[in-house]
């Protein structure tokens, strides 16, 4: 049989190229009986649709980008895998863009996908990203952009988070549990949204369980494993140092152990220690790691639906302009009373 194109399909049917099209991308104003029609003679034929030429004709790329910080963390892996499984069903190519914590990078990147190379963007701001001026810039030039983790308010088509006040107090809580009475933040931003939510709910659960908040035990760290490690080793040196530490993002775990090891201080006999984390390998840490785990491949692949949901023209309710998905805490030895 000579190659199947739209057009054959169409006249077979008796009905419009368009109304083929819009079939086979699944759109919403197309009944459900007639796109069973074509996708059964599509099957039945063998179609195999030209991405290229489609691409043309509609000047669309069939791409969307992810914009994250780094790769290096367990959560953003997982968060691209959720994104590629939606992306690849639906035809779509996924391209990463990086910004290594830099928010000049991460504006030059909005910059550059203004030119159309990709048809919508999924991103997860900088540490010290607070302007939305590019965010809006892509708006007005038709390119959707939904946010997930971190976010900026305000601005785009919607927001996949976790519930970092309820995940933070849940942990600083157990802590608590286990004897714990001085129990130090470690902080990586000032301005992001995720770190004011995790830091507050850390402090309601202090004022909760009657514990005074100590400025000492919030110590703002770097994007620098070596500055990170010597500013914990030192907060650990003090005379009332710590019973606990709480890191607020996985990269601040290995200074944590390390500057544990240095002073000589046995986990979780000497010190208790907590993160949020999407560590895989977590439980075989020495000792294994209690952590506060985010939905991070779910979290992906909601932010990708929500994304191609805005491609393809349909409404997102208010409900789905910000969702949230829970997290969990688990608890292993790094947090417990005895060992």
């Amino acid at each position: 049989m000579a190659t199947i194109g739209m057009k054959e399909l169409a006249r077979e049917l008796k009905l419009s190229t368009a109304t083929v099209s819009k079939a086979l991308r699944d759109s919403y104003d197309i009944s459900e009986e007639t796109k069973q029609r074509v996708l059964k003679l599509a099957r039945e034929w063998n179609y195999i649709p030209n991405a290229h030429a489609s691409s043309l004709r509609g000047k669309k790329s069939k791409t969307i980008a992810v914009v994250i910080p780094e790769v290096a963390d367990s959560y953003f892996a997982q968060a691209i895998n959720g994104v590629e499984t939606v992306a690849q069903k639906e035809g779509f190519h996924v391209l990463v863009y990086l910004t290594h914590e830099q928010v000049e990078k991460e504006n030059l990147i909005l910059k550059e996908l203004l030119n159309g190379r990709v048809d919508g963007i999924l991103i997860s701001v900088t540490s010290q990203s607070q302007d939305v001026t590019a965010v809006n810039k892509l708006k007005q030039a038709g390119i959707p952009v939904v946010f997930f983790d971190r976010v900026l308010e305000g601005v785009g088509d919607g927001q996949i988070i976790t519930n970092d006040f309820e995940a933070s107090y849940k942990l600083t809580a157990h802590l608590i549990e286990q004897d714990c009475k001085n129990i130090a933040f470690l902080l990586f931003s000032e301005s992001l949204n995720i770190s004011t939510q995790r830091m507050n709910g850390y402090k309601s659960a202090l004022h909760q369980y009657a514990l005074s908040l100590q400025d000492k035990n919030l110590l703002i760290c770097t994007n620098q494993d070596e500055e990170n490690r010597k500013a914990i080793h030192q907060l650990l040196q003090a005379e009332s140092r710590p019973d606990a530490i709480i890191a607020s993002v996985e990269k601040l775990i290995l200074p944590t152990y390390l500057a544990c090891a240095e002073r000589n201080l046995v986990i979780p006999n000497d010190i208790k220690v907590a993160a949020f984390s999407n560590l895989m390998h977590a439980s075989i840490l020495n000792p294994a790691i209690t952590t506060i785990t985010q939905p991070a491949f779910e979290m992906g692949k909601v932010a990708a639906e929500l994304l191609l949901k805005a491609l393809k023209g349909k409404p997102i309710d208010q409900d789905e302009s910000k969702i949230v998905l829970p997290s969990i805490l688990e608890i292993r030895t790094s947090s417990k009373l005895f060992l």
